[in-house]
């Protein structure tokens, strides 16, 4: 089983421990390197989403910038922390982000000049929001809506999946049917979507997570069975994520994860038995760019 996880968050974003403990628990479960990806969204009228004034009474707007400027200080006094407890620890930290992708020309300048001065070591691709006639909508906010709505807005959110991985930005997807969370999207009227999605990762070239933390809602991680049958068909490489806000989350139900991608006739997963430094090529690719 995978000895890792590089879809994780810490406390300062909308995690709930330090780097330091979560490190800890991953030096007890034996693993050989954890990844941080900490929330990286930035859009000039991110607090003027529906669910700005929500995230700010809960205490977790620190995940949402409205200029790269402001993304990136938050960014640079927690890679600082990773590199100080990098020199006390034998276990590989890996520096991510889990970012959410908006299509156009000036973000995609800042965000380029964000990672160039940054450095991560990885990108991980999301897609929280639907941005639509200038306002942005999380998946909260496309429940609430109209079931004519639903249609246009879920239309939109796989629009932004494939817009993410056509972007050439990014190592790998994360929980491409986030929209389920909500309850949405499940119908089969969607798989010609699905599909499309599946199709356009793979042409992409880039990886998809298995995400566990679905889990906790009912009985199939991120994607559902449905999608990962196409992933199967396609073999589109993949990775486990727990996405862990906690330390208890870690690893959590990679076990059950991996019987359910094997059911659904997945192989191609992404291996880290040395014969190819999949990671370690990024980080040199990038830091030559």
């Amino acid at each position: 089983m995978q000895k890792f996880s590089l879809h994780t968050h810490t406390v300062g974003f909308d995690g709930n421990n330090s780097e330091e403990e979560m490190v800890r628990r991953a030096e007890e479960l034996g693993w050989n390197k954890i990844g941080f990806s900490n929330h990286f969204i930035v859009h000039e009228k991110i607090e003027e989403a529906p669910m700005y004034k929500y995230a700010k009474i809960g205490g977790y707007n620190n995940i949402y910038s409205s200029s790269f400027d402001e993304a990136v200080a938050k960014f640079e006094s927690h890679y600082k922390r990773i590199d100080d407890l990098q020199s006390k620890t034998k276990i590989k930290i890996l520096k991510g982000m889990e970012v959410d992708f908006f299509a156009g020309e000036e973000w995609r300048k800042g965000f380029e000049k964000a990672i160039a001065y940054l450095k991560p070591d990885y990108l991980i691709g999301s897609a929280h929001f639907v941005e639509q006639d200038g306002i942005l909508f999380n998946s909260h906010d496309v429940k609430k809506s109209s079931k004519i709505e639903q249609q246009k807005l879920i239309t939109r959110y796989w629009q932004n999946v494939r817009a993410t991985a056509n972007s050439g930005l990014f190592d790998f997807l994360a929980h491409l049917d986030l929209i389920k969370k909500v309850g949405l999207g499940q119908e089969d009227l969607w798989a010609e979507e699905e599909k499309k999605t599946i199709e356009a990762i793979k042409n992409a070239n880039v990886m998809v997570e298995i995400n566990t933390s679905s889990y906790k809602q009912g009985d199939e991680p991120y994607p559902s069975r449905r999608i990962m049958k196409m992933i199967a068909d396609e073999r589109v490489k993949v990775l486990f994520s727990d996405d862990a806000h906690d330390v208890k989350r870690l690893g959590a139900d990679f076990d059950r994860a991996y019987k359910t991608a094997k059911e659904c006739g997945i192989k191609n997963f992404y291996s880290d038995d040395g014969s190819r430094n999949f990671f370690k090529l990024i980080i040199a690719d990038r830091q030559n760019s």
